[in-house]
């Protein structure tokens, strides 16, 4: 795991024992941790001046190992506290000048040993984010997130609130929007998005149908697995279809 970084995000020269490597390679090195991330949101975090890595006479990104730990705790105040950018950025200039900061208790995420969640008084809480935590951690507008749900792309629990990973489709709209793609032309991700998950549930349906709770706990881990490796194969298959090679 990447380790927690307590300077800026460029803290001078390269010394003797620093690497610059290519975005492609920040990516591979990030996402063990973070399968979600992409090129794009790196390129977002550095035009919202939260990450500054070098360029080549050529023009190409070249990143410390300062660089990529500060992506990693980045990505972690957002994925486990559900931070803004602002925020965010204001912690880390405090860690930059030495000071101690406070971060927001993690959501907590359910044991598969655990029974239903009714059986929790807290478990709602902890499973689902309210609307405005939606809006105040996705950084949108309520016109906005009242769009995307009229289009299928977020939609609510069954028992109200969101789940925390809708944060994350979230900003991937807002941030694909700033290249013109409204969420109209984002129905077919979703179509295929729910496509991909009919198939892992095929797979996994008849393990969490068990009665052995281990059996049971498997079909959640396998779903999560598979889940992780499609996000990749996707990934993958949109950047050989368009000849894209990472940089």
């Amino acid at each position: 795991m990447l380790r927690t970084p307590t300077g800026g995000a460029d803290s001078g020269a390269p010394t003797a024992g620093d690497r610059l490597v290519s975005i492609g390679t920040v990516l591979n090195q990030l996402r063990d941790e973070f399968p979600e991330v992409t090129i794009s949101k790196i390129r977002f975090l550095e035009a919202e001046g939260l990450v500054e890595p070098r360029r080549t006479a050529s023009g190409y990104r070249k990143f410390s190992p300062q660089d990529v730990e500060r992506l990693a705790q980045i990505l972690r105040m957002q994925r486990d506290h559900y931070l803004p950018l602002k925020v965010i950025r204001e912690h880390l200039d405090a860690l930059a000048r030495g000071e101690q900061i406070t971060l927001p208790a993690p959501g907590r995420r359910r044991d598969l040993s655990e029974g239903p969640w009714e059986q929790d008084a807290e478990a709602p809480t902890a499973a689902r984010i309210g609307r405005a935590e939606l809006l105040a951690a996705a950084e949108v507008t309520e016109a906005e997130l009242v769009e995307w749900e009229s289009y299928g792309l977020i939609s609510p629990t069954e028992g109200g609130g969101y789940d925390p990973e809708s944060v994350i489709v979230a900003r991937l709209v807002a941030d694909m929007g700033r290249f013109g793609l409204e969420p109209r032309h984002l129905r077919a991700v979703k179509a295929s998005a729910d496509r991909e998950a009919g198939l892992i549930e095929q797979v996994v349906a008849p393990l969490r149908r068990h009665r052995n709770p281990q059996t049971r706990a498997h079909a959640e881990a396998t779903a999560q697995e598979l889940a992780t490796q499609s996000v990749r194969l996707h990934a993958a298959l949109v950047r050989t279809a368009l000849g894209i090679r990472l940089q």
